[in-house]
C-alpha cells in the first residue's frame, strides 16, 4: 500500500485528488495539509511514501517544505503537482529534491502511474514541460568534476532507451514499447547513467536535448 500525502491549499482540489486515489487499491491518502508547514509536520506525524506537493500555497511554500522534507531522516518521495508549465517554482522544486514534476491537468491514468512511478524510486517529468525544463533548469544544475562520456559508448538498446527517457517515458512504459522486462530497463538506465557520468534521470533528458539527440 503506498501512503500519500495531499498538500494543496484549496480544499476542492485535495478533494477531487482523495477520491481519485480512493479508487485505487495499492494506493491510500494518510494526511492533508493546506499549506507547506503543515506539510512538513504531517510528514513527521504520519508514516508517508508520497507527497503530493503544489508549489504555490501560503505560510510555507512547496518548494521550502520539499527541501525541508528531503531533509528529513528517510524522507518520502515528493511529486510535485502545479497548474503551469512555466512554474519556474515547480523547476526550483525539482532541484530541491522532489522526484516528478506534473501538471494538475494531467489525465487521472497519468497521476496515478506517476504515484506509483516515483514510489519504484524512479523520477518523473511531464512531456509537455521537457523544453522548458530543459531551458530554464539545465543552466541550474551542478557543475560536475566529471565530463559527460560520449553518446557512442552506448549499445544500440541503451541509445533506444535515452531516447525514450528523453521523450518522457516511465520504466513501465519503455518496458512494453521494448517489450523487455522493466527490470531490463533499470539495468539499460543505470548503464547509460554510469557511461555518460550523469547523475539521474533529469540529467538524461538534459543529455540528450544538448547534443541534439532527441528533439
Amino acid at each position: 500500500m503506498i501512503r500519500i500525502l495531499l498538500a494543496d491549499d484549496q480544499r476542492l482540489v485535495r478533494t477531487g485528488f482523495r477520491m481519485l486515489l480512493q479508487t485505487q487499491p495499492d494506493l491510500t491518502v494518510v494526511a492533508e495539509a493546506g499549506d507547506g508547514g503543515e506539510a512538513i509536520e504531517a510528514v513527521s506525524a504520519h508514516r508517508v511514501d508520497v507527497v503530493l506537493m503544489d508549489v504555490r500555497m501560503p505560510t510555507v511554500d512547496g518548494v521550502t517544505a520539499c527541501r525541508r522534507i528531503r531533509a528529513l531522516p528517510d524522507p518520502p518521495r515528493v511529486l510535485v503537482l502545479t497548474t503551469f508549465d512555466l512554474d519556474e517554482y515547480a523547476f526550483a522544486a525539482i532541484r530541491a529534491g522532489a522526484s516528478g514534476f506534473l501538471l494538475k491537468d494531467a489525465p487521472p491514468e497519468d497521476l496515478l502511474s506517476a504515484i506509483r512511478v516515483v514510489h519504484s524510486g524512479d523520477s518523473v517529468v511531464a512531456p509537455s514541460t521537457t523544453r522548458r525544463l530543459l531551458e530554464r533548469f539545465a543552466p541550474y544544475l551542478p557543475d560536475d568534476t566529471a565530463t559527460p562520456g560520449p553518446a557512442n559508448a552506448l549499445t544500440d538498446r541503451e541509445h533506444e532507451v535515452l531516447l525514450l527517457v528523453a521523450r518522457g517515458r516511465s520504466n513501465a512504459e519503455i518496458a512494453a514499447e521494448l517489450f523487455v522486462a522493466e527490470t531490463t530497463v533499470k539495468s539499460h538506465i543505470s548503464r547509460i547513467l554510469t557511461k555518460l557520468g550523469l547523475r539521474d534521470r533529469v540529467q538524461i533528458v538534459v543529455y540528450a536535448y544538448q547534443n541534439g539527440l532527441a528533439r
